[in-house]
């Protein structure tokens, strides 16, 4: 009978087949492991067993090697001490040493297999010679007679040549005294034959190294192992198998681990044992043997073979016998599969009439299902009445919750303020997520609880009634300890129930507004870094202290660090935050009581002290240079003197406006620095700060508009060889253009640009214009010296700068001359030591300048990558009237000879010094006498 349309089964492969195809490809990836395992298993243990069996030929071959040496050893042992030998070999008898030995030679010979006996005197001359063996040209017999002799102890070795025969030396002593000695010599034949009855193997004699020319046949030359095969015993099966062998593999490795061979349809295993080494004729010896592993390969083979054999038929077993287990009860599984989607489509009649009614003598799983089927059939009917019935109405009122459920969660789950629902008697009755998240609280523990008691800590509410709208700010303490200010706002809520009012409390945490007021409020009057009061409040308050009218008198103390920007730059930003916090907090405790102390910027503070004189502002000033001195600051294993200079303006005598007295004490804190002993500097009636001040203010102004519009102009002065006035060598010096056309002098604005930090960007347009001229000049071969500040030392970017504009001008670097002065080298020596080798990296030469103000640069000078030593001119000035200059100027030029750098002497003012500096050695002079400065134009013209 066929079955209808709706319960036939979609073509597919069925799970019949589905499980056996799995079980077969389990089965058969389980037989192929065990087979694999097997073979491994197998082959392991056979390598393991020849690697075990080789290391036993090993130690057995050396032990045969060992024993026959000390047999040989004894038995030469024995022949000196024959009492017949000693006499004749000490009076060099000849004949008397052969008869001694005559009649133990047949036995040594026959017996021991003694192929040789040697009897020497201590000269080396051989005395007596039994057997046919090496000439005595090919042993080193000189050799061995001296070691003997030396040692007097017995000597054994192993020389292969034609033959490997071990030798064995001892000494004949007579009265304790060594006379000569007795040379045994055996071949390996007995060795050879124990190695070959110990492996079961064919056996092979090699010795590689430098051999002597002999009767050996050219076949068995093995030239991949620079050696030749002495011995070999089945020559027709073993020769060309070593001949492959030798091909394939360093002889070293074989002796390592056995090599396996195929050779002819034969598995062959081949190892080596090696021999001592003879050191005379460099020439090592080496046992080979050749095992036959054929039978043992083929015995692995089988079992793999018999091993798949049994897996594959008890894979086709499982499989039948699964086949036919499986074959009647899923076809009935799939009967009642087939029904299941009908099931779900309400075919109800159609699956009880398809469901066989009889029952099995013996029920099974499936006849469970099929009832069940069956059922289930009349329960689904009756359900699926009933579920369209109700489903109308309830989709009705889905639709009605939803839009509730949605309106509510939306409004209490996404505001991130508290929403908190109370009834009549102020007990919580309902609170949104985000208030349970910030009190850290479950909605089950809020809930029933009075308001008061979890927002106000049981603090009366100052809300009375439920019926107005109200507000309030309360402080609230979560549970991470943290204080929340929260704005709350209350609304009565109508509950239908009796006319009674509920309330719902809506709170807005504005603690990060609050904080944000607060501290706006004190950023406006406060330093960030150090928390003291900033540039605006110290103002206000200097102006409200001069408007006082019971203040008549007081004073400003402007402090400033020294060489904080060396603090910064060598220890980093980080470091000098430190200083300034720890210098604040120095002042603060110390003198916070006295009055206002700022921090204006920088590492420039303030301190406002009313009712002050001129006396006790000093005092104060005395009192923080020792609080500073105190502080000791190290950072790492580098320690930093923390000093200041302070300028103290008092009023009303300096002014009467806050910005006169801040000017004034600028004045005089930087007048301070310029004294550099005291530290501090008071006012007095008759400086003028402010006409100082302006004419500071000119020159910054002045050196910022040079830079910008080009107005400096650069001069050279010649620096001439001694030896024969060659001049090929200038050095650059700095002027500043008026617009009239006139030149200012360095000396006028070079140390307010030091002050202002504006000397490094001066270095950098000299460094860029005397480069653009030393392209045009250096194919004269002039070369041209560049001075450098020491502030320029410490310029990160100067590398890169003096890089790029190298590259740009095109300029040779080895032309350039890059110059520091004594002073700024020895004052930061690791700072200035890795600069100048930097420039030296880059092609150029260095030179240090001003050498000789201290002697304690003689200490460093070998040490810092220069090429030339300026020797300071207050030296050649007086060089003629002074001999503690010529004494300096003569050390200096020797110590730089010394260090192989040459000497410039500068200020060479006089005819009468050249001939004083030529003998000093000294290579170049400079000076007006020698050559006056000149614009660098007149060079460049020429070019």
């Amino acid at each position: 009978m066929r079955k209808p349309t709706l319960f036939r089964m979609p073509q597919r492969l069925s799970l019949t087949w589905r499980v056996i195809a799995l079980s077969s490809l389990l089965l058969l990836a389980l037989v192929s492991l065990f087979t694999l395992l097997g073979h491994e298993k197998l082959t392991r243990q056979f390598q393991e067993s020849r690697h075990q069996h080789h290391e036993r030929q090993q130690r057995e071959i050396r032990l045969a090697l060992a024993r026959s040496s000390d047999n040989l050893r004894q038995l030469a042992g024995l022949i000196a001490a024959s009492a017949s030998l000693g006499s004749p070999l000490q009076a060099n008898n000849t004949l008397d040493v052969e008869q001694a030995l005559d009649a133990q030679w047949p036995a040594l010979q026959l017996e021991a297999g003694i192929d040789e006996i040697l009897i020497i005197n201590r000269s080396g001359q051989v005395l007596g010679n039994w057997g046919a063996g090496n000439t005595e040209s090919q042993l080193p017999l000189l050799s061995w007679v001296q070691r003997v002799m030396d040692t007097e102890r017995p000597l054994a070795t192993l020389r292969c040549a034609v033959s490997c025969q071990q030798f064995a030396a001892v000494p004949v002593l007579v009265e304790g005294e060594s006379v000569g000695m007795v040379v045994l010599s055996r071949s390996l034949a007995d060795v050879t034959r124990q190695a070959k009855e110990v492996s079961n193997s064919e056996v092979a004699l090699l010795v590689t190294g430098t051999l002597e020319e002999s009767a050996v046949a050219a076949s068995r030359k093995l030239n991949a192992w620079n050696g030749r095969l002495l011995a070999l015993t089945n020559e027709e099966r073993s020769l060309a198998p070593l001949q492959r062998a030798s091909r394939k593999i360093a002889l070293p490795r074989l002796i390592d681990a056995p090599l396996s061979l195929d050779y002819s349809g034969r598995h062959l295993e081949l190892s080596a044992v090696r021999m001592e080494e003879d050191y005379e004729r460099s020439s090592i010896g080496y046992l080979l043997l050749i095992s036959d592993i054929t039978e043992q390969i083929n015995a692995i083979n089988y079992d793999t073979r018999t091993l798949l054999f049994v897996g594959v038929l008890g894979w086709i077993a499982a499989e039948l016998l699964l086949l036919v287990i499986l074959l009647g009860p899923m076809a009935r599984l799939r009967r009642v599969a087939g029904l299941l989607p009908a099931l779900a489509n309400g075919k109800f009649s159609d699956i009880r009439s398809a469901i066989p009614q009889h029952r099995h003598r013996i029920s099974d799983e499936i006849d469970v299902l099929e009832r069940t089927t069956y059922e289930l059939s009349h329960q689904l009917e009756r359900l699926e009445g009933e579920v369209q019935e109700r489903g109308s109405q309830l989709a009705e009122r889905i639709e009605e919750l939803a839009k509730e459920r949605d309106f509510v969660n939306g409004l209490l789950d996404t505001a991130q303020v508290f929403i908190v629902a109370q009834d009549s008697t102020g007990r919580i009755s309902l609170v949104n997520e985000y208030t349970q998240l910030m009190l850290g609280i479950g909605e089950s523990s809020l809930l029933g609880r009075h308001f008061v008691d979890v927002f106000e800590a049981g603090l009366p509410t100052t809300v009375n009634t439920f019926a107005i709208h109200q507000q309030e700010e309360k402080t609230l303490n979560t549970p991470n300890q943290q204080i929340h200010t929260i704005a709350w706002y209350h609304a009565p809520l109508q509950t239908g129930n009796e006319g009674k009012v509920a309330r719902i409390s809506v709170g807005l945490d504005i603690t990060e507004r609050k904080a944000a007021e607060a501290r706006l409020t004190w950023l406006a009057e406060r330093d960030p870094l150090t928390e003291l009061y900033n540039r605006r409040y110290f103002q206000n308050a200097l102006q409200i202290a001069i408007e006082k009218p019971a203040t008549e008198i007081g004073a400003v103390l402007l402090l400033d660090l020294d060489q904080f920007k060396e603090v910064n730059e060598l220890s980093g930003h980080h470091v000098g935050d430190i200083l300034l916090r720890e210098v604040a907090d120095t002042l603060f405790h110390n003198l916070g009581q006295r009055g206002v102390i700022a921090r204006l910027g920088g590492d420039e503070f303030s301190l406002l002290l009313e009712d002050t004189n001129a006396d006790q502002a000093v005092r104060v000033a005395q009192y923080i240079i020792q609080l500073l001195d105190g502080i000791g600051f190290v950072v790492g294993e580098r320690r930093h003197r923390v000093t200041a200079s302070i300028g103290i303006a008092l009023f009303p005598t300096h002014g009467k406006t806050p910005a006169d007295l801040m000017a004034n004490a600028d004045v005089a804190m930087y007048k301070a620095k310029e004294n550099g002993l005291q530290q501090w500097h008071l006012l007095s009636k008759e400086e003028n700060a402010k006409n100082e001040l302006q004419e500071r203010v000119y020159w910054v102004e002045r050196i910022h508009t040079a830079l910008e519009e080009d107005s400096f102009e650069l001069m050279v002065q010649p620096i001439i060889r001694l030896e024969d006035n060659d001049v090929k060598h200038f050095e650059v010096l700095l002027r500043m253009r008026n617009k009239d056309g006139s030149l200012v002098s360095p000396g006028q604005f070079i140390a307010v640009a030091e002050q202002s930090g504006q000397i490094t960007m001066i270095d950098r347009w000299v460094l860029r214009h005397s480069l653009k001229a030393l392209s045009k000049l250096q194919d004269q071969g002039i070369t041209l010296a560049v001075n450098l500040s020491g502030q320029s030392l410490h310029d990160e970017g100067l590398k890169q700068y003096l890089a790029d504009e190298l590259e740009l001008s095109g300029a040779d670097p080895y032309h350039l001359i890059l110059e520091v002065t004594e002073t700024a080298a020895v004052t930061d020596f690791s700072t200035a030591r890795g600069v100048l080798q930097t420039f030296r990296d880059l092609g150029c030469r260095t030179a240090l300048d001003d050498f000789g103000v201290g002697f304690s640069s003689f200490h460093y000078l070998g040490q810092l990558p220069v090429d030339y030593i300026k020797i300071d001119g207050s030296f050649i000035r007086s060089l003629k009237i002074s001999p503690d200059s010529r004494v300096i100027v003569r050390a200096i030029a020797d110590i730089a000879k010394g260090f192989g750098k040459q000497t410039i002497a500068e200020f060479v003012d006089q005819e009468a010094l050249l001939p004083l500096l030529k003998s000093y050695g000294i290579t170049y002079g400079q000076g007006y006498h020698l050559g006056r400065p000149k614009s660098i134009y007149t060079l460049t013209k020429k070019a």
